[in-house]
C-alpha cells in the first residue's frame, strides 16, 4: 500500500478573479467560514482543539486549517489527503463563494 501525498492549497477570496494582481477580500470571521462550509459537511470533529490560535474543519477528503483568534480571515490553509473525494467539493465550496485555491508547491490557482 503507499503513502499518498498530501497536497497542501491556500484559501483565498481574490477581489477580481480574473486579475491575481488585484489582491484578496478577507473571507470572514473564523464564525462565517464554519457557517460557509457547513453546507458541504465540513465541520469541526468535535475534540478540543488545544493548539494555539488554530482551528481544524473536517471535510471529505481534506482538512480545513485556520487561525480562529483573528477577527477576520484572510487565507486558510486546505490539507487534501485524497483528492477523489476532496475536489467535487472543493469545487463546489469556491464557486459558490467566489473563493480561489492556490497551490504551495507550485503556485497554480484552481477555483
Amino acid at each position: 500500500m503507499s503513502k499518498r501525498k498530501k497536497r497542501i492549497l491556500v484559501l483565498i477570496k481574490p477581489r477580481d478573479p480574473e486579475d491575481p494582481a488585484a489582491g484578496t477580500l478577507p473571507l470572514g470571521t473564523p464564525k462565517d467560514l464554519v457557517e460557509q462550509l457547513a453546507g458541504f459537511n465540513v465541520a469541526p470533529d468535535g475534540s478540543e482543539r488545544k493548539a494555539l490560535g488554530t482551528a481544524v474543519l473536517h471535510g471529505p477528503g481534506f482538512t480545513v486549517e485556520y487561525a480562529s483568534s483573528l477577527d477576520e480571515l484572510n487565507q486558510a490553509m486546505i490539507v487534501v489527503n485524497d483528492q477523489d473525494f476532496a475536489w467535487p467539493v472543493l469545487s463546489r465550496m469556491c464557486r459558490r463563494n467566489g473563493w480561489k485555491m492556490q497551490d504551495t508547491e507550485s503556485g497554480q490557482m484552481f477555483g
